[in-house]
């Protein structure tokens, strides 16, 4: 019985030990498993559609043209207040120009004096010619030599008087024609169809000529709306999007449910040194009268899509010391981490222009401590997150 015991004791010894052993490699299995980061992986989503960018713009008018005087006097009347239609070479306002009216009509008196002068002149050289011609064809020996050369010289002073009152005459007319074209500039008109969107005299005011700052302000502004030139300064990591015939929306202010069409026109070809921007120009048309000269608004851009491009979600991103990665399923489940070159960012996703493949193996939100060569393990229950187009702003 005694040797039953202990061998009992034994029995029951061994297999404690043999089960513990068990168990401990088991935990062993497990932390090791445990141990291993289990991940869950996508690809890379292609192509890039519906883009769209949106930046402040200005809206300005097809022809703008401030209205200076061109003679000085008193404003005599003006017909048409600013938010008025006006069609080209309609009047606007009347100079009243005194001291004009009376240096024209001394011109004209002097230009009359010089034409008499010249008259005058001209029968002097007619008779001195007429009396050179009858001395000179008269018979030898009836006059002198002497006597023709006096007449002669007498014609071409004559001659001669009557070409300086004929030069006289033309500046006095010369001096005519000037104040007579200054005398149509009291006539302020259109300079073509628009509305007048400035105002800024009154009848009696003085008038001064020109149209710097010292001769006073301008007199009206005249707008031409039925199209209307729309600017935006556009980045310059996107100008190379910017080209002819891409469409846009603006959004203004002023009405909030509404967005009207606009059209790229051309750009300045340029980056600005200052703002690294390249201008760029939209044409929209105004045929409702609803964009105004000065307004500011939100442009949209539809941008062209890109059926090439790969995109990746914002999750898969590692950002390091090295600049944006992607960790990489390799070859037997190891980690690849891979610098990539990133484009535009849309959102909850990027553009990938280099270091992706579109048959990669991304892992989706990577531990912070992963790193090149880890063995991971790809979960089969993770579904790959899904990837959203986003719109710029």
């Amino acid at each position: 019985m005694a040797i039953v015991a202990v061998l009992a004791a034994a029995g029951i010894a061994v297999a404690g030990i043999l089960w513990r052993h068990q168990q401990e490699g088991e935990v062993a299995k497990w932390t090791t498993e445990q141990a291993i980061p289990v991940v869950a992986t996508i690809t890379p989503n292609q192509g890039v559609t519906g883009q769209q960018i949106v930046l402040p713009g200005d809206v300005e008018a097809w022809y703008e043209a401030p209205i200076y005087a061109r003679v000085s006097g008193y404003l005599k009347d003006w017909y048409f207040d600013f938010g008025a239609h006006v069609t080209k070479g309609q009047l606007l306002a009347e100079i009243d120009a005194p001291d004009l009216d009376a240096q024209l009509a001394a011109a004209k008196a002097r230009l009359k004096s010089a034409e008499a002068q010249v008259n005058v002149r001209e029968a002097e050289r007619n008779f001195a010619q007429t009396t050179y011609a009858r001395w000179r064809d008269s018979p030898k020996g009836v006059v002198s030599e002497q006597e023709t050369e006096a007449k002669k010289a007498e014609f071409g002073s004559s001659d001669a008087r009557y070409k300086a009152s004929l030069a006289e005459a033309n500046v006095n007319q010369s001096q005519v024609d000037q104040l007579t074209a200054l005398e149509a500039f009291k006539r302020i008109v259109a300079p073509f169809d628009g509305i007048v969107t400035q105002r800024n005299t009154d009848i009696g005011a003085l008038i001064n000529a020109g149209s710097s700052a010292s001769n006073g302000p301008q007199l009206f502004r005249v707008a031409d709306v039925h199209e209307m030139r729309v600017f935006v300064q556009v980045p310059q990591e996107i100008s190379s999007n910017m080209r002819a015939g891409l469409t846009a929306e603006m959004m203004l202010p002023q009405y909030p449910d509404k967005t009207f069409k606009a059209v790229v026109s051309t750009t300045s070809e340029a980056i600005n040194k200052t703002a690294r921007t390249l201008l760029v120009e939209l044409h929209a048309d105004n045929t409702d009268n609803l964009l105004q000269p000065g307004t500011f608004a939100q442009i949209r851009f539809n941008l062209a899509d890109s059926p090439g491009t790969l995109k990746i979600p914002t999750s898969a991103l590692i950002f390091r010391e090295n600049g944006p990665q992607l960790a990489i399923l390799g070859k037997g489940d190891k980690v690849e981490l891979r610098a990539i070159k990133l484009g535009r960012n849309l959102g909850t996703e990027f553009e990938v222009l280099a270091g992706l493949s579109a048959s990669d193996q991304v892992i989706n939100s990577p531990p912070d401590s992963l790193s090149q060569g880890e063995q991971v393990r790809v979960s089969k229950d993770a579904a790959p997150q899904p990837a959203h187009e986003a719109e710029v702003r």
